[in-house]
């Protein structure tokens, strides 16, 4: 083999790594893009009512799954989407109602399954 081919492979090789960001610090050269089930309106035992689709949740947002329901557990009402700076709620209550509130990042439509 020729020697000089052998002496320039190693900064080839670093060449490689450096433009495929492997000498960044991963925790901020990675975005981890996250995909989540949207709807807006969902009351029980129905389909979406209203804002059926999907988002994508930003660095700073969480797939949420939102559910109302009445003081007696009876469930009112669902939605689900990207939520900015998104905080788990177990029974908080809201007047007449209880709220809960689930986040995910785990995986593209995480929210589906909470």
């Amino acid at each position: 083999m020729d020697k000089f081919f052998l002496l320039e492979l190693p900064i080839l090789l670093c060449c490689f790594r450096v433009l495929s960001g492997s000498f960044l610090d991963r925790g901020n050269a990675v975005i981890n893009i996250v995909q989540c089930r949207m709807c807006h309106l969902q009351f029980p035992g129905e389909k979406c009512y209203k804002g059926r689709g999907t988002c994508i949740a930003t660095t700073d947002e969480a797939c949420a799954v939102g559910r109302i329901f009445k003081k007696d557990g009876t469930p009112w009402l669902t939605f689900l989407g990207c939520i900015k700076n998104c905080a788990d709620v177990k029974n908080m209550r809201w007047d007449v109602y209880v709220v809960n509130l689930s986040c995910c990042r785990s995986s593209d439509l995480c929210n589906e399954k909470l």
